[in-house]
């Protein structure tokens, strides 16, 4: 089913865009149709599910003729024998009619489910996704907490309206337009005329559930956004708690829950009263049509069994009016779940893969880089430009240093390599091919980075080093890891290499977490490696042992480098010095230091630092 979600999410995200623009204003219905391309691959069983459907419905309809046959013809006999034996004929076909309804409503109920399920996992799958898929430019605007909150609570909404209500609505509407015709057919001057009160009834109901689903879109943003804010402090908690802010997030979550539930009493109370006005002015216009009904019996224009069969009828078509009017509560919801999602779907990455992507050279001595007069900004901060025409040139298998003080730009430089963005102005090429032209799955297959904050995952420590190369064997993942000099901390842990490292690495220090990294880039072992403040975790002693791990591995490779320990930097090839995005100063540590300019600066400053800590 996995390959048959990605074909779906493709689908859907690429008819989206124009659908999601106007989403505020859709009909319900319309608003549902952005399931359709989640359904289509399982119209055989929509088939079967709508026949099973029709096949209980019809079953329904047939008892209210079963029961006027059982009135009118049952007590017809005169001897009593014949008559039991004719009651015992109509009773049993009574059962055999709600026998066939018990089996056409299981299989339906099965058949439903079964849809619901299946279209909400590949729904969540194809969002996922896509969402994995985006550039980092999304998540500026978008919080983590929203996301998940579109992925649990948004598809439990559709998968309710899949898997229940719009098989239920479907039900009922047969049964209802099957009671209504019957009833026509057998009263057609009476129920004319409460047909006609039935669409003064309709049309109020229209204009109010197009504010119910207004105020249900507005309940589930509200409850993204406690979402949003639970999935923050959750990840800063240890902040949260060494500043004794446990209360004030408590309180700022218990508001975020407040408006939630504003808006869901809001949405409730106008749904209640659609629904107590739908059920009131139905049951009261075929009560007229009842009523009518009973005068004619007692006229002597249709018999006690026709009587019995409308009012059964009328039990039917006020039943369904009943259920309908709650399950079109439901559509309102799952219409403004729906539009999230589809919102969510309709999201385009800057970063596109290229129609036609080049394929690069072999890198048998580490990769060659060039930028070349790139001018950046991100796309959260337009007003400031992160580089400024930046030029530079990397050598196969040279080290280069990017060095200078917070924001001049350093780390956007990887960010540029990675194509997490693209430049304004400018070229950025890995061995001469512009990164652009370059598919995203090859272009970041030649490429390694340690950065400075070290992700683990919640898994053991074996699987964490694999991530680099997921199709590593245990040999080469113990390898790596003793090139990192992690294999002994490994080793020392209660399960070894098996042991779970908890949520984000929780059970490791920050240098250990910094070692599984390197480990990680090390199996994956790439021609051009990334190390973004790669030993700022370490002490002293490791610090030497995962430097000479690192330059073990930058041995015939690219390597760039960013750090503001200057140590770690001074056996680069070159430094280049990086402020407020640009290039100032370029050359090796002595040269640079002779010079008196900003590096000078800051390795005096670092080493006034450091002195007095030796």
């Amino acid at each position: 089913m996995a390959s048959s979600s990605k074909t779906l999410g493709a689908t859907l995200t690429a008819a989206s865009p124009a659908t999601a623009a106007d989403a505020a204003g859709r009909a319900p219905v319309r608003s549902l149709s952005g399931l359709l391309p989640f359904l289509r691959p399982y119209r055989g069983r929509i088939a079967l599910a709508g026949l099973f459907l029709l096949m209980a419905a019809l079953s329904t309809l047939v008892v209210p003729l079963a029961l006027r046959s059982l009135i009118d013809q049952g007590f017809v006999a005169a001897d009593p024998g014949e008559r039991v034996m004719a009651l015992r004929e109509h009773f049993l076909a009574l059962f055999g009619v709600g026998a066939a309804l018990g089996l056409f409503s299981a299989l339906r109920f099965y058949m439903v489910s079964w849809l619901g399920e299946r279209v909400t996992a590949d729904l969540r799958n194809a969002v996922y996704a896509h969402v994995l898929r985006q550039s980092p430019a999304f998540f500026e605007t978008t919080q983590t907490g929203e996301v998940l909150s579109r992925l649990t609570t948004d598809t439990t909404l559709v998968q309710a309206v899949v898997g229940s209500s719009l098989s239920l609505g479907l039900r009922n509407t047969v049964m209802g337009l099957g009671a209504m015709v019957m009833l026509v057919i057998t009263n057609p001057t009476v129920m004319t005329q409460v047909l006609g009160i039935l669409v003064l009834v309709v049309l109020p109901s229209v204009y109010v559930g197009r504010r119910v689903r207004r105020l249900s879109r507005a309940s589930q943003d509200r409850v993204a956004d406690s979402s949003a804010i639970a999935a923050e402090v959750l990840n800063a908690i240890p902040v949260v708690q060494s500043y004794t802010q446990e209360q004030r997030e408590a309180d700022r979550f218990a508001r975020s829950t407040e408006n939630a539930f504003d808006t869901a009493r809001r949405r409730t109370r106008v749904r209640a009263h659609l629904v107590g006005f739908i059920i009131t002015a139905t049951f009261g216009a075929l009560l007229w049509g009842l009523y009518q009904g009973t005068e004619a019996v007692v006229r002597g224009d249709i018999s006690a069994g026709h009587l019995g069969q409308t009012v059964v009828y009328v039990i039917l078509l006020v039943g369904s009016v009943a259920v309908l009017s709650e399950v079109y509560g439901d559509l309102l919801r799952a219409a403004g779940a729906t539009e999230r999602l589809m919102e969510l779907l309709a999201s385009r990455s800057p970063v596109a893969e290229p129609a036609a992507p080049l394929a690069l050279p072999a890198a048998a001595g580490g990769s060659a880089l060039q930028l070349e007069r790139v001018h950046f900004h991100y796309p959260s901060r337009p007003e400031r430009a992160a580089l400024e025409q930046v030029s530079f040139t990397v050598r196969p298998g040279e080290t280069v240093a990017l060095v200078g003080p917070s924001g001049a730009g350093k780390s956007t430089v990887f960010q540029l390599l990675l194509r997490f963005y693209d430049t304004q102005q400018g070229s950025v090429t890995l061995d001469g091919v512009p990164v652009q032209q370059l598919g995203l799955a090859e272009l970041r297959e030649r490429i390694g980075i340690v950065p400075q904050d070290s992700t683990i995952f919640s898994t053991d420590a074996m699987e964490n080093i694999r991530y680099g190369r997921p199709q590593a064997s245990d040999a080469e993942v113990i390898a790596a890891a003793k090139a990192a000099f992690a294999h002994d901390f490994i080793t020392a842990l209660p399960q070894g290499y098996a042991t779970f490292l908890g949520e984000r690495g929780v059970r490791l220090s920050g240098g250990q977490r910094q070692r599984i990294a390197i480990a990680r880039a090390i199996l994956k072992n790439p021609p051009l490696l990334l190390l973004d403040e790669a030993t700022s975790a370490l002490d002293a002693q490791s610090e030497r042992m995962v430097q000479a791990a690192l330059e073990a591995a930058m041995t015939g490779r690219t390597t760039l480098v960013i750090a503001h320990r200057l140590a770690t930097v001074q056996r680069a090839d070159r430094i280049l010095v990086l402020d407020q995005g640009r290039i100032v100063e370029e050359g090796n540590h002595a040269d640079l230091v002779a010079r008196g300019g900003l590096y000078a600066r800051l390795a005096q400053m670092q080493f006034e630092v450091e002195a007095p800590q030796r």
